[in-house]
């Protein structure tokens, strides 16, 4: 498993507080400002950072990372662009992880080995595939596995307890917890559930559980880090970047500070959650 999440996570706990995950597209809404906002993220509390590889059909996701994706696919984004953004932030930061996440299109028709090599020379710490299930384990993930490369799993609340085992195979890293049932940023979570369903995971596995889908507050953030190991933010940042363009779909000038800034109000939630911080 990447020595940057495990490193990561047992800070997190040694500090006995959540993380903050943050989710953006790579490239969105054009390369410079994608680069500007991700450099910018751990000195506003991003904890791990989550990189979405642009791909025209992203069904699992709702309306805002859809037309992010489509955003940063206009302004030129390619796999090869994102694995460059990635290379320059490493240049900076040496110690944030970097998780990858997406689709397999993309990767199969880079070189799935090929991908996996360069990921790993441009500083990538784990992948997160959505549209690869468990039984699929020898096209990617194994090989990801043998690279050092965390396979990151989505759990998701119709995952019982017969397939629950098979999904746990070879997952590293940490474990996705989807949090509600239906595509990305379109419902909110409610921590009651939440918190059941992170203790029912922990009791199969020391993986730490993130939870992500329909965090779009720092008060919502704050609830599910009061019962998960971190908590994923996307949609509302790539929201956020949306609501912060021109007519033309151009960044206005402070973009990038007004979404460095919505992470640190999330940050500050998430930090704040357990010990009594509003």
């Amino acid at each position: 498993m990447s020595g940057r999440i495990a490193r990561r996570f047992a800070e997190l706990g040694e500090a006995d507080r959540a993380g903050l995950i943050t989710f953006l597209c790579a490239g969105d809404p054009d390369p410079a400002t994608s680069a500007e906002i991700l450099a910018g993220l751990p000195a506003a509390g991003a904890d791990l950072i989550e990189i979405g590889m642009p791909f025209s059909d992203p069904m699992a996701d709702g309306p805002a990372i859809q037309a992010g994706s489509l955003r940063a696919l206009r302004a030129g984004m390619t796999l090869v662009k994102t694995l460059t953004l990635v290379r320059q932030f490493r240049t900076r930061d040496e110690r944030t992880p970097i998780v990858l996440m997406g689709y397999y299109n993309p990767i199969y028709r880079y070189g799935p080995e090929r991908f996996l090599d360069d990921a790993q020379a441009a500083g990538v710490d784990g992948l997160i595939v959505v549209d690869l299930p468990a039984e699929e384990d020898d096209e990617l993930c194994l090989p990801a596995l043998a690279r050092g490369l965390a396979f990151i799993r989505l759990i998701t609340p119709t995952t019982d307890d017969q397939r629950l085992p098979r999904v746990l195979t070879n997952t590293s890293g940490f474990l996705y917890y989807v949090s509600i049932t239906g595509i990305t940023g379109t419902k909110a979570p409610v921590a009651e559930q939440v918190g059941r369903a992170v203790g029912r995971l922990h009791r199969h596995t020391a993986l730490p559980v993130a939870v992500g889908f329909g965090i779009r507050a720092p008060e919502q953030a704050a609830a599910i880090a009061r019962v998960a190991d971190a908590a994923v933010v996307g949609s509302a940042l790539v929201g956020h970047i949306a609501d912060r363009l021109d007519g033309d779909g151009r960044a206005t000038p402070g973009l990038t500070q007004s979404v460095l800034a919505q992470v640190r109000a999330l940050a500050d939630g998430v930090r704040g959650a357990r010990d009594g911080t509003p």
